[in-house]
This record gives C-alpha cells, structure tokens and sequence, in this order.
C-alpha cells in the first residue's frame, strides 16, 4: 500500500486546510477542542453541519446521486484527518452516517427521495432504537412489540440509552412483529415520528453529569407500515448492515493523533513525579510512545478498510476490527490524559468542556482550576468507558471475528 500523498491528494488537502480556516469560526474550534465525548455541543454541530452542506462535503460517503461526493479513499481520509486537526466539531452520525447507508441499501425510492434530504438540511434529526432494558449486546432478544393493524403498526415498548433523543425529531427502530423459531426472525426496522402521540422521552444523566442518553417509551404509537425499510420480519439484515457502518464506517486515528499530540505537548510543560517535565519520566514517555504505535498502526488498517469502502463495499469484518482497536485505544487515550491532569483530575468540572449534551449542574464556565486539558480530561475518562459497550460490546465484536474470520 502507498501511503504516501499523490500530487493530486496533496491539492486537495490544501483545498480542505483552506476551507477549514476560512469556515471555522473560534466558537466551532472551541466546540471540537473542547468536546468530552464523541459528540460535539448540538449548536455548534448543527451550525457546522450548514457549511459543509452548503460546500457539499456533508455526506461524502454517500452515491453522488443522493449528494455525496465522488471521492477516493484518500481523499475521505484527508479529510478526516484535517477536520480533526483543525478542530472541527463532528456532524451527529445518527442519520447520516448510520441510518443513511441502510436506507439508500434497502429503502424504497419514495422512502430515499423523503427522507435523505431532510437528513442532510438538518431538518430530520435522528436518534437511534436498537438497545432495550435487557436487550443490549443480545439485541435478537429485543422484546418491543409492533402490532399489525392494517396500514400501521402499533408499537408498545422501551428502547435504552438513546442519544440525543430529546434533541430528535426521528428515531430508526428494531421492533419485534412476530416470533418465529430464532430470535434474529421477526425483527422489523421501522422509522418513527418522535412527535406521534404515545412517544415519550426521559433523560439519563452520565457520570459527568451531562444530559446525553435518554429512556424512550412506546404507548400504542402508531407507525405507518410505508416506514418499514426492507420488508417486515427481516429487519435483522437492515440492521446489521447499519451496524457496520456504525462500527466501521468513520476513521478513529486522526482525532486521537490530535489528543496524544495535546498530551504530549502539555506534559513537557509539567512537572513530574521523579523530574522537572512529566514528558522525561521513562514510564509516561514510554505509555505515550506505546499508545502512539498502536494509534499509527490503526491507522493503516483504516486506510485499508476505506479503500474498501470506496470501492462500494460494506466495512464488513473490519468494522468489528476497527471498533475493538479504536474504542480500546480511545479509552488508553484519556488514560494518559489522566495522568497529565494529576490532581487536578480529582476535581469534578464539567464548565471546562463543551459537552454534546446539558450539563445537569450549575457551574460558571469561566472558573477552572488547572489547565482545560487538565479539567477535561476526567470528562473525557468517564464518557469513553462506554466506548467498549455503545455500538455492540467488544467482547461481541470478538465472538463475529472468532465466527466469521477465523470459522471457530
């Protein structure tokens, strides 16, 4: 594999550094570098997601036809890489990212010319149904009923852990029309207006106090059958196609090649435990160095696995790969982060970051102490513990490789 920039690519890198300083405001870069999670502040996302739709680089993955762009690889990855450098905050990846592929995989043209384009003007803005109170890594076993009833489907149910629910106007489904001889059988994938009667949201509050996942209850809610993508009782094949994608289908190095590189700048100005800058301690240094290698060979795997991708094909096995490697990794990141912010990790300050989601105590943000980095990064420590649950566990993950790579 070439890794190295064609004439062509280096263009259009340049292309996207001038786009980026142009277009990002101090408050956009304030909201990407200062985020705690994997989601950006609503505000600053949706606002960021207006530029790039007026540039048209919002949904590059997507055919050319439904607005995407004719990118290579390369490109794609260029510009994941000088997004994160520049500080951008991400667009929410709810309908774009997951909830889009598999539409335009399996929906109906009429389902593709409706929904796809509120998607990307911002108009919809989607949440995501697939885990249930007892339902999460064995989400065949998922228990929310959808009853026929002529042309809709009544729905009585929970679904758990749904992000930005109570920022959405749309949520994507798993819900159970029949039992058949195996779980994975009768399972239907079905989009809901989150504003029909008998939908009601209620928020949970994370370690760091902020207001990101939410419990959503269905009470008769009646859901036209025309919102069923693909065909009713095999919405399993819908939703393991959106899960890779989930998985696999965003680059996790370049914004992690940000943070050690923030790290790694912060500890030569700190002092450590057996000398003057924390950078000169063997054991950091070597953490640090370790994290780096394993960060830059992900990387590679990435460009290799978005090869594929441009070509047309699903991420696949890869995605399971990409998602074990990346949240691990992420989550050895805020490791080292604090180990950067020492004592001052003990403190608990939420007005430090620019959160994806209200923060559920009174604070003044103009009053820290330590440095942002240093107030950050237990945020950030406490919000990627779930990195290796979201998106189906990694112990999961491990049982598809052990099934579908290795044949055990």
């Amino acid at each position: 594999m070439n890794i190295e920039w064609s004439p062509e690519e280096k263009a259009f890198q340049q292309e996207v550094r001038t786009f980026l300083a142009e277009k990002l405001t101090d408050d956009l870069r304030q909201a990407g570098q200062l985020m705690t999670s994997v989601y950006a502040d609503h505000d600053a996302s949706m606002a960021w997601q207006q530029i790039l739709l007026e540039q048209g680089w919002l949904a590059p993955s997507w055919p050319v036809e439904y607005g995407g762009c004719d990118w290579t690889a390369a490109q794609h990855y260029i510009f994941a890489k000088e997004k994160a450098a520049a500080g951008a905050p991400p667009t929410s990846p709810m309908g774009i990212q997951m909830c889009a592929p598999a539409l335009i995989a399996f929906g109906t043209e009429e389902q593709k010319s409706y929904f796809l384009p509120r998607m990307l003007s911002g108009e919809h803005f989607w949440c995501q149904g697939y885990s249930e109170p007892g339902s999460g890594s064995d989400l065949a076993s998922l228990q929310m009923q959808a009853v026929d009833d002529g042309d809709h489907l009544v729905c009585n149910g929970a679904k758990i852990w749904q992000t930005h629910a109570d920022e959405a106007n749309w949520i994507f489904c798993l819900v159970r029309t029949s039992k058949l001889d195996k779980p994975q059988k009768g399972i239907t994938f079905l989009l809901i207006d989150m504003a029909t009667p008998g939908v009601e949201v209620q928020p949970i509050v994370g370690l760091t106090g902020e207001h990101i996942q939410n419990q959503v209850f269905f009470n008769d809610v009646r859901v036209p059958k025309a919102n069923v993508i693909g065909n009713i009782d095999e919405g399993w094949t819908v939703a393991k196609y959106l899960l890779e994608f989930e998985r696999g289908g965003a680059a996790y190095a370049p914004l992690m090649q940000v943070r050690l590189e923030e790290i790694r700048r912060a500890a030569a100005e700190v002092p450590g435990d057996c000398c003057d800058r924390l950078i000169d301690d063997p054991l950091f240094a070597s953490q640090l160095a370790d994290t780096d290698i394993k960060v830059s060979a992900l990387e590679m795997y990435e460009l290799q696995t978005l090869a594929e991708l441009s070509k047309g094909h699903s991420p696949g096995v890869n995605a399971s790969v990409m998602k074990i490697l990346g949240t691990e990794l992420q989550q050895r990141v805020t490791e080292l982060g604090m180990l950067l912010a020492n004592h001052y990790g003990l403190a608990f300050q939420p007005q430090a970051g620019r959160p994806g989601g209200a923060v559920s105590y009174p604070y003044n943000r103009e009053s820290y102490v330590g440095s942002a980095l240093s107030a950050v990064s237990p945020l950030r420590y406490f919000n990627e513990r779930a990195g290796s649950i979201y998106a189906g566990s990694n112990e999961i993950q491990r049982n598809i490789l052990a099934k579908s790579a290795l044949g055990l």
